[in-house]
């Protein structure tokens, strides 16, 4: 019979986003990984009846910029604490007329233009190749989209992000370039973070939250943080409501993801047994113990 999972719901907190309220049995956590040590502690507790864990990306306070990230310690410390499935609420600017500052967007693709991070697991000692073709998880997308409209959020499902490295924000001639190449919006940190969550096995999903129309726009031609900040707060505001609005649909046991989040090292591999690397094996402990 197929194995019942009793969802843990992770989420990781943006810019603006630092922390989660109403949870009951309300607890910081460290969690040490083998990769190093995650943006922040871990915030647990109960929602609904459903378990939950909260990670700030950038820690409180946002001391980290993107490309200093530890994701890989980020992503291994949500699994290592119990979760099954991930949301990113991640700030964004919006490379389209009709995505103005305040709208939310589930995107469905991302485009990763970061060059000086981590982005796996695998290595030198234990090579792995996993599917990104389909990043996010469509069971999450339909929760999140189903709260979102629960809520009147205004909303748009579908939508490619652009994953700059960062920390300056675009030219305008990169701005006008990625609206060529037809994307939505742009961030600097959801990459390699998708990546990372499916190589662990981890359903994932990204509702990115605008908050400037990044500087292709005539009007927004120098976007400034205090700009993108004013807007900030008040999407964080909204981004809690929508964690409550979607735990509920989240939270029942359920079977194997549909999509085959949590298999995708099934045929992803390709290290003959023999010659794996111990101490590479060792640091894999919960990001592919179920292959290992």
């Amino acid at each position: 019979m197929p194995e019942t999972i009793t969802p843990m719901i992770g989420f990781i907190g943006g810019s603006g986003v630092y922390d989660l309220d109403g949870l009951e049995e309300r607890r910081w956590v460290r969690v040490s990984t083998p990769w190093g040590e995650p943006s922040d502690e871990i915030l647990t507790g109960v929602l609904s009846g459903v378990r939950v864990a909260f990670l700030p990306r950038h820690g409180r306070g946002h001391p980290t910029p993107p490309s200093a990230l530890n994701y890989r310690a980020n992503i291994d410390a949500m699994k290592r604490i119990g979760c099954t499935e991930l949301i990113s609420l991640s700030a964004v600017g919006s490379l389209k007329e009709e995505l103005p500052p305040g709208h939310f967007v589930i995107v469905d693709q991302f485009i990763d233009r970061t060059f000086a991070r981590e982005k796996s697991f695998f290595g030198p000692g234990c090579v792995a190749h996993v599917s990104v073709a389909h990043p996010v998880c469509p069971r999450l997308g339909d929760a999140l989209e189903a709260a979102a409209r629960e809520i009147a959020l205004p909303l748009t499902r579908g939508g490619t992000y652009l994953v700059m490295e960062g920390p300056q924000f675009s030219t305008r001639a990169e701005s006008l370039l990625y609206r060529q190449w037809g994307c939505d919006v742009i961030g600097m940190t959801n990459m390699p973070e998708a990546k990372l969550a499916r190589e662990a096995e981890l359903c994932y999903a990204t509702m990115a939250m605008v908050t400037d129309y990044d500087c292709w726009h005539p009007d927004h031609d120098h976007v400034t943080v205090e700009q993108v900040v004013k807007v900030l707060f008040g999407n964080a505001e909204r981004a809690r409501a929508l964690v409550k609005a979607v735990v509920p649909r989240l939270g029942a046991p359920r079977g194997p993801c549909p999509a085959g989040c949590d298999r995708a090292l099934d045929h992803a591999l390709i290290t003959a047994p023999e010659k794996r690397d111990p101490a590479l094996l060792a640091k894999l402990d919960v990001v592919a113990r179920r292959v290992l």
